[in-house]
């Protein structure tokens, strides 16, 4: 049976070499060039298998510093390929919203049990912080709070996967200009259902506030 392969051979050991190395931990990056001696490879031949490293988030590198393997994450891979998708045909951020919106009611209930005390007071210290921006002089609108506010109820889940298709949303809802929309009437609305949505966090009625959540998505329909 022939092995389905990804990548090519050098970018296979490459990532392989980065597989060992990330399961011991204490052992500190070589440089470029004793790199390139291990696997048997030209310096200008790793620099190449560096860079994929570096757009799928694997690794980063920096003067003086080197190379420094990077937590595994999920959203590098997604966002590049997603910029291109939405910078080619817009329509595709409609049908991948569709995706971070099944995901989002899927796991809700879930993610809304999983909520710790400090999560709940930081999504009501969100909400506060959103209706003071909108209420100010000049407005401002309170995107990164509406960013932080969906992240957060998710991330107790401690599902990379999840959590890197929701912040890949995120990324790409700026990209197409979504975090700018200046319509007043839409942004009150769509917090005041983000508290009402903490409220009954607050008080362990999961079924109600997910059914504000369902409610809230169809705001963006509206528009």
């Amino acid at each position: 049976m022939n092995k389905h392969t990804f990548f090519s051979e050098k970018q296979e050991d490459f990532i392989n070499y980065l597989i060992r190395k990330q399961q011991a931990p204490d052992a500190a990056m070589p440089s470029i060039s004793a790199i390139s001696k291990e696997l048997g490879i030209s310096s200008a031949c790793l620099r190449e298998q560096m860079e994929l490293a570096r757009n799928l988030g694997l690794i980063t590198t920096q003067p003086r510093k080197g190379i420094e393997i990077q937590p595994y994450s999920f959203t590098p891979a997604v966002i590049k390929s997603l910029y291109y998708a939405v910078k080619m045909d817009q329509s595709y951020f409609e049908q991948f919203s569709e995706i971070r919106n099944h995901l989002e009611r899927s796991f809700f209930i879930e993610a809304a049990k999983a909520l710790t005390p400090d999560d709940l007071k930081t999504l009501s210290n969100l909400t506060r912080s959103a209706h003071e921006k909108l209420q100010g002089s000049p407005i401002q609108l309170p995107h990164a709070e509406h960013r932080r506010y969906h992240l957060l109820i998710y991330k107790g889940l401690n599902n990379t996967f999840l959590n890197g298709l929701l912040e890949a949303y995120w990324d790409t809802y700026e990209l197409v200009g979504l975090d700018v929309y200046m319509d007043l009437a839409y942004h009150e609305s769509v917090w005041k259902y983000h508290e009402s949505i903490v409220e009954n966090l607050n008080h362990a009625d999961y079924d109600a506030a997910y059914q504000l959540l369902l409610e809230h998505m169809e705001l963006i329909y509206r528009r």
